[in-house]
């Protein structure tokens, strides 16, 4: 509670009555309890509690399928270890991940790709015509880096029986790493597909294991779409920008003109870095991206420290455009360069590297408006109450934005370091 002292307090909160007084207190020490889970709640989601498998899957007939697999090389180690009891894969393996030794960590593979091909051949699998096929993993590993982590990349060739005159293409099934192992928790695998005619791209998890490649395209574009609203609602570094934005804003077209500028701006640089127009680190957007939430927070916490229980007001001349003062447009524009850098980090949970096709575009449009509609649905949520709030008790509601901002505020500047140190 001691930030809170940082905020100076509006003119005109002395006047509150006492029993106001104790209200306003709850709500900031409640607000702050709550950010200060979610906080936690998000650390322990940035150091590996899931994960993504990456699988690339492709064949020029109906009999042989190759797959390219992306596994989290430390989480292989440990899952195949535990299933397989090869606990020397283990050490020679976490050895050489210790000391960043990709060669180490190549060699320790390739010399139990036994264990690992029992493990990954029990969770990964492609059949057709209902008949499975027969999967042998490539002797050769490589270990690339993918989200900032070191990656093992396996090659598994699949040997399909002759299909029948009612087969329907290839059906692939992922289960690897399940929340059964403790581990981690809910692994998605994200398949890009070139097989069968049929090119795109899938997201398998726990409730939907496996997909066909004859699948509809409208149960492609479901995917797409609950895959963007679950990153938003799962990412709360965006949740936190969205909510500062929101209560910083002092009226309706404000919250509709930044949520606009925002949209425009993540969904120019998330197409973009998902094609590989563009391709920054995530060791240079991920701080970025939590210096945003600070700064818009802070942007609120200036106002009311400048102007007290006049920090809503509007100062609009008769030649205004829009209905927007100088403030709000240097906030707009704010809110468009720090939507950019929100952009890239979206693009960053899919994970593609392929060449570019209207049906990719399509599906990731799709997933930038599963991300609209649950922005929708938090503005819904949360900005009819502030209004109430200000029109019935305004000084009340500067004491409860100001409180959610202040608590954004600490939090973007705790992740801003965090992810700076952790590099």
């Amino acid at each position: 509670m001691k930030h809170r002292s940082t905020l100076p307090a509006p003119g005109g909160l002395s006047l509150l009555p006492p029993s106001v007084t104790r209200i306003v207190a709850a709500l900031v020490l409640f607000g702050t309890v709550v950010l200060s889970l979610l906080g936690g709640a998000s650390a322990a989601s940035a150091h590996g509690f899931s994960s993504v498998v990456y699988a690339d899957v492709s064949g020029d007939g109906a009999d042989t399928v190759r797959a390219e697999l992306g596994l989290e090389y430390d989480l292989m180690l440990v899952s195949v270890g535990t299933s397989e009891d090869d606990d020397a894969l283990f050490r020679q393996g976490q050895a050489a991940w210790d000391d960043g030794d990709d060669p180490g960590m190549v060699r320790a593979a390739e010399a139990h790709l036994d264990s690992i091909g029992r493990y990954v051949f029990d969770r990964f699998g492609v059949t057709t015509g209902g008949k499975a096929c027969t999967g042998t993993l490539d002797d050769s590993v490589r270990v690339e880096m993918r989200d900032e982590v070191p990656y093992a990349m396996l090659t598994a060739d699949f040997a399909c029986p002759e299909p029948g005159h009612t087969a329907s293409g290839h059906v692939v099934r992922s289960e690897l790493f399940p929340d059964s192992e403790t581990f981690v928790q809910d692994t998605k695998t994200i398949v890009t597909y070139d097989v069968d005619d049929q090119e795109g791209t899938a997201t398998l998890d726990a409730d939907e294991p496996s997909f066909s490649t004859e699948q509809s395209a409208g149960a492609r574009f479901w995917e797409f779409f609950t895959l963007g609203a679950e990153h938003l609602l799962t990412g709360i570094d965006h949740i936190l920008f969205l909510i500062a934005l929101i209560a910083g804003s002092r009226r309706l077209r404000e919250v509709v003109y930044t949520a606009s500028a925002f949209t425009i701006a993540h969904s120019i640089t998330f197409i973009l870095a998902a094609l590989g127009v563009v391709s920054p680190p995530s060791i240079v957007v991920e701080p970025l991206i939590a210096l945003s939430i600070a700064a818009v927070a802070g942007w609120y916490l200036w106002r009311l420290f400048q102007r007290r229980s006049r920090a809503d007001e509007l100062v609009v001349a008769d030649h205004g455009r829009f209905a927007l003062d100088r403030s709000g447009w240097s906030r707009l524009a704010v809110v468009f360069a720090f939507g950019l850098i929100h952009g890239l980090g979206f693009a960053g949970a899919l994970g593609i590297q392929e060449a570019f096709s209207w049906q990719l575009l399509v599906s990731l449009l799709v997933f930038n408006v599963g991300i609209e509609a649950v922005q929708l649905a938090i503005i819904v949520i949360v900005f009819p109450p502030l209004s109430l709030l200000r029109r019935k008790a305004h000084i009340a509601s500067l004491w409860v934005t100001g409180a959610v901002t202040a608590g954004v505020f600490v939090m973007g500047m705790i992740w801003f370091v965090q992810r700076l140190v952790e590099g």
